[in-house]
C-alpha cells in the first residue's frame, strides 16, 4: 500500500442533503440537476434572443420538460446498461431507484439528443441549430453534477500518495486520492463553456450549424478521456483493456463523431 509522504487535505464532509423540511429532503445531487436546468435554460434562452440566431426564445422555452425527462431517464437507463447491467437484470425493480444513485452522462446526453429530435421534428426546428443553442449551455450542468459528486464523496480519483492536494474520501479507503470530481467540474465544465460560448461570441459559428455541437462533441470527450486517468473506475467494472477505463471507450466514439459534425458544418458553409 503507497502511503502519503505530504500533508493530506481534510476533506470537507457535507452533509449530503442540502434541504430538509420535515419528511421532506432535497440532496444536493438532485439540486444540482435543478440548478443545471434551469440555469442552463435562462442561458438558452438569451443566446436565442441574439440577432442571427436560428432558435426563437419560446422553442428554448418548450424544451425545458423534453430536456428534464432525456437527462433523468437517458442518465439512469445509461447507467444501467453501461456500468450495472448485470446487477440491474438481477434486481429489476431497482432501475427505477434513482435515489440511490447511479446516472450516466452518456446515457443522459443519448436521452437529451433523442428528446431533441423529437422535439426538432414536432416543432419544425432546424435540429442542429437548436443543438448548438444547447451545447452552450450543457457544460453548466456538467459543473454543478461534478461539484455534486465532490460534495456526495463519489466517484473519487485514484491513489496519489505524491500530490500535495490529495484527499482521503470517507469511501475510499484511508488513502489520499486525487479529488478528480474537481478536476472534472473545471474541464467539462468552467473551460468547455468557456471554449464554447468563446468561439460562439467571437465568431460566426451560429451561421453555421452543427459546428458548436461539434465542438461541445470533441471537448467533452476528450475531457472526460484526460479525466478518467486520475478518477478511480467504478468497482464492478474496473480497468477495461490496456488499462482504459469504461468513461474513456463510451467517450471516443464522442469525440469521432464531433470531428465528423465539425467537417460537416465547414462543407454546408462553403457549399
Amino acid at each position: 500500500m503507497l502511503f502519503s509522504t505530504l500533508p493530506v487535505l481534510a476533506f470537507p464532509v457535507v452533509d449530503p442533503v442540502a434541504v430538509a423540511i420535515g419528511p421532506f429532503a432535497i440532496r444536493w445531487y438532485a439540486l444540482a440537476y435543478i440548478v443545471g436546468l434551469i440555469a442552463g435554460w435562462r442561458l438558452a434562452m438569451r443566446i436565442a434572443k441574439r440577432p442571427g440566431s436560428m432558435v426563437t426564445p419560446e422553442q428554448v422555452d418548450g424544451f425545458l420538460l423534453w430536456a428534464t425527462l432525456g437527462v433523468v431517464l437517458g442518465g439512469r437507463l445509461g447507467y444501467v446498461l453501461f456500468y450495472n447491467l448485470g446487477y440491474y437484470l438481477q434486481h429489476p425493480a431497482e432501475i427505477f431507484a434513482v435515489w440511490q444513485g447511479g446516472m450516466s452522462f452518456h446515457g443522459g446526453m443519448l436521452g437529451v439528443i433523442v428528446a431533441m429530435i423529437g422535439y426538432c421534428r414536432w416543432s419544425g426546428i432546424r435540429f442542429l441549430a437548436f443543438t448548438d443553442t444547447i451545447a452552450c449551455v450543457t457544460p453548466i450542468g456538467l459543473f454543478f453534477g461534478r461539484i455534486a459528486n465532490f460534495i456526495n464523496g463519489e466517484l473519487w480519483g485514484r491513489v496519489a500518495p505524491d500530490v500535495a492536494w490529495a484527499m482521503v474520501f470517507p469511501t475510499g479507503g484511508p488513502v489520499p486520492r486525487h479529488p478528480s470530481q474537481l478536476y472534472q467540474a473545471a474541464m467539462e465544465g468552467v473551460l468547455l463553456f468557456l471554449l464554447l460560448n468563446l468561439v460562439r461570441w467571437n465568431s460566426r459559428a451560429m451561421d453555421r450549424p452543427g459546428l458548436l455541437s461539434g465542438l461541445f462533441l470533441v471537448g467533452y470527450g476528450t475531457a472526460r478521456i484526460v479525466g478518467e486517468l486520475f478518477r478511480e473506475p467504478d468497482a464492478q467494472i474496473g480497468y477495461l483493456v490496456g488499462g482504459t477505463t469504461m468513461g474513456q471507450w463510451l467517450s471516443l466514439p464522442m469525440v469521432l463523431v464531433g470531428i465528423g459534425v465539425i467537417w460537416w458544418s465547414r462543407r454546408l458553409k462553403t457549399a
